[in-house]
């Protein structure tokens, strides 16, 4: 007879949790459910990392709250054949719950230590259709292409117009707008044949998104 394992409680309860405050797409909720959120946080950390609190990364940074990466994922209506920017990859948890769910995720980090640890662990767990790139978030090399969805994991003051340009044809672009030490919301953007159409969702804090590559870190 062969025994099965049960999942950890904590992780039976970050599941139902995401369910119990809306999250419905069940392609989310599996790509939730199978990235181990534990390989990406600090080992200090590590016990507290099914909970639904964001927690502190190195770089002054931060893992963000697992109900917020899977209601911004949620909100990016994402299909198999996406290719995907995110700004701000920081532990690279995000884009591996992205990952699951597009064709190809390029992930842009101002920290070089950042960078690297993301790319070391998302390449040990095998997720290999994430690019991590050391590079500014507000300077993309036109070099890189346009997407079908951009995700920004920092806050911005306001949207560019160069980034929303990086948009094809129908895109999404998700992002948290507003001042560094007050409210943000997280809006929503989609273009259309003749132009954008922006919806505010829901308040948000984040981090706040910095121009430039990082001189040391």
């Amino acid at each position: 007879m062969v025994s099965s394992v049960a999942p950890p409680p904590e992780k039976m309860m970050f599941q139902l949790s995401l369910r119990r405050r809306g999250i419905s797409d069940r392609a989310v909720l599996q790509a939730m459910e199978a990235v181990p959120r534990d390989r990406f946080v600090d080992p200090v950390h590590r016990d507290g990392a099914w909970r639904d609190t964001a927690l502190p990364i190195a770089c002054g940074q931060t893992i963000s709250q697992p109900f917020v990466v899977a209601y911004m994922t949620e909100q990016l209506r994402l299909e198999a054949g996406h290719r995907l920017l995110e700004i701000g990859t920081g532990s690279g948890y995000h884009a591996a719950v992205l990952s699951r769910l597009v064709r190809d995720v390029v992930s842009v980090e101002r920290f070089k230590t950042l960078a690297d640890r993301a790319r070391a662990r998302l390449k040990e767990l095998n997720y290999a259709n994430v690019e991590v790139l050391l590079g500014d978030g507000f300077a993309i090399p036109e070099g890189a292409g346009t997407f079908d969805r951009i995700i920004v994991t920092a806050a911005m003051t306001e949207l560019s117009q160069p980034l929303l340009d990086l948009l094809d044809p129908g895109g999404i672009l998700i992002a948290p707008i507003g001042p560094a030490n007050g409210r943000q919301t997280l809006i929503r953007v989609e273009r259309k044949d003749d132009g954008f159409i922006r919806k505010a969702l829901v308040d948000v804090r984040f981090v706040p998104a910095l121009t430039g590559i990082a001189r040391e870190l």
